[in-house]
C-alpha cells in the first residue's frame, strides 16, 4: 500500500492554500515476519511544514514501520494563517495523529524536531500508557532570550517578527517554513511549555534527545530542563555538523540510524518481538 499524501486545499474549499511540500504524510505498518507492529509520529516545529520530516519519515517507513507525519494547523500556508491557531489546537492534531497509530499498532513512538519535540513530551505526560518511547531534536521547552518577555504585549501591537526558518549549515537546502514569526502563535507556544515543564516527571517513557552543536534558533536552556525532568531514562546524542533544522541537514543519517536502533532497542519492541 503506497503512503499517503492529504492533497492541498484548493481555492474553491475556503481555506488558505498549502505550500509546496506542506502535505501530512503518512504510511502503514508493513511489519516483517515475526515483528511488532511499530508506529512513529513524526511532527514537525513552529512555523515549519512536514517537508522538514519526510525524509527522515520515509527511512523510517522504509523499515515496514507505520508513520504519521501530521501538518500543524496554521503551518503550510500563511504566517497570518498561524497567527489564527495556538498550542490547543497543535496538541489536538499530535493526539489525533497518535491515535491513528495507536489503531493499527503493537507500539507507537512520538518523534519531534523543536516545538514538534515540546507537543510529543505533552503527549508522553498525557498519555504514559500509549506512547513507548520518545525522540526529540533540538527540542524547545524554554529559552533564555529576554525579547520574549514582551511576547504578552507584543502579540496584540504587532502581527509579526522577522522569522526562524531555514537554520541549515547544508548548502541549498530550505525548510520551506515562513519567513516572518507569527507572534500571537509564538506567544501561545510558550505559554504551552510552561505546562510541559511542570510535567515533565510523567514522562516514564524512554527518550532519545538528539542537540545540535550549533543551534541558532534553539539555545541551551532546554536541555537540562529537559534532561533532568522526565522520568524515563535518556539517551543523548550530538549533532556535529548540523544546525537547527538537522532533519534536513548533515546528520540526518545520524538521526536516522540513531533513532532506529533507539526504536528497536526498547522494552516493549523486544517483549513483543519474543512474544
Amino acid at each position: 500500500m503506497p503512503p499517503h499524501t492529504t492533497p492541498a486545499a484548493g481555492p474553491s474549499s475556503g481555506a488558505p492554500a498549502l505550500l509546496p511540500g506542506a502535505e501530512p504524510w503518512s504510511r502503514p505498518p508493513r511489519p516483517r515476519e515475526g515483528e511488532p507492529r511499530v508506529g512513529v509520529l513524526v511532527q514537525h516545529g513552529f512555523t515549519g511544514q512536514p517537508a522538514a520530516m519526510k525524509p527522515w519519515a520515509e527511512e523510517l517507513g522504509a523499515r515496514g514501520w507505520a508513520v504519521e507525519v501530521p501538518r500543524l494547523p496554521g503551518h503550510g500556508t500563511t504566517w497570518q494563517d498561524c497567527n489564527t491557531t495556538g498550542w490547543d489546537d497543535w496538541c489536538a492534531e499530535v493526539l489525533a495523529a497518535h491515535d491513528r497509530l495507536r489503531a493499527t499498532c503493537d507500539v507507537v513512538v512520538a518523534a519531534g524536531l523543536s516545538m514538534g519535540g515540546a507537543l510529543v513530551l505533552r503527549l508522553a505526560a498525557d498519555r504514559p500508557d500509549a506512547v513507548d518511547g520518545v525522540v526529540l531534536v533540538n527540542p524547545a521547552v524554554a529559552t533564555h532570550r529576554k525579547d520574549v518577555l514582551a511576547l504578552p504585549l507584543l502579540q496584540h501591537l504587532v502581527g509579526s517578527f522577522p522569522g526562524i526558518a531555514g537554520d541549515i549549515a547544508k548548502p541549498g537546502v530550505s525548510e520551506q517554513g515562513y519567513d516572518r514569526t507569527p507572534l500571537r502563535a509564538a506567544a501561545s507556544m510558550m505559554r504551552g511549555w510552561a505546562g510541559v515543564r511542570r510535567d515533565l516527571g510523567r514522562v516514564t517513557a524512554p527518550v532519545l534527545y538528539l542537540r545540535s552543536d550549533v543551534d541558532h534558533v534553539v539555545d541551551e536552556a532546554s536541555e537540562p530542563i529537559i534532561t533532568a525532568g522526565v522520568a524515563g531514562p535518556v539517551t543523548r546524542v550530538a549533532l556535529p555538523d548540523s544546525f537547527h533544522v538537522a532533519t534536513l541537514d548533515h546528520d540526518l543519517p545520524r538521526i536516522v540510524s540513531s533513532s532506529i536502533e533507539f526504536v528497536e532497542g526498547l522494552p516493549s519492541v523486544r517483549t513483543q518481538r519474543l512474544g
